[in-house]
């Protein structure tokens, strides 16, 4: 069966939550690229140790790999 990405967006991309973990996410990701830490385009994620995407204080960013980042066990709490 065929994805339904419209359905998928209306469901949970386009909720007011989702929006604020995803910018917080590019923000995160913005950053790393500002500091120098990861080059515009590399294939690093940005892991938040708290798995709140939210919070990107130093302390809780760290640049990964994407196979360590994304295998990663979820435990966020919010």
């Amino acid at each position: 069966m065929a994805r339904n990405y419209k359905k998928e967006y209306a469901e949970y991309h386009s909720k007011k939550k989702q929006k604020k973990r995803r910018a917080g996410r590019n923000t995160a990701r913005r950053r790393a690229v500002a500091s120098g830490k990861v080059k515009k385009g590399s294939t690093k994620d940005i892991h938040h140790i708290d798995g709140n995407p939210k919070n990107n204080a130093k302390s809780n960013v760290v640049v990964v790999s994407r196979k360590a980042n994304r295998g990663k066990l979820r435990t966020r709490k919010a």
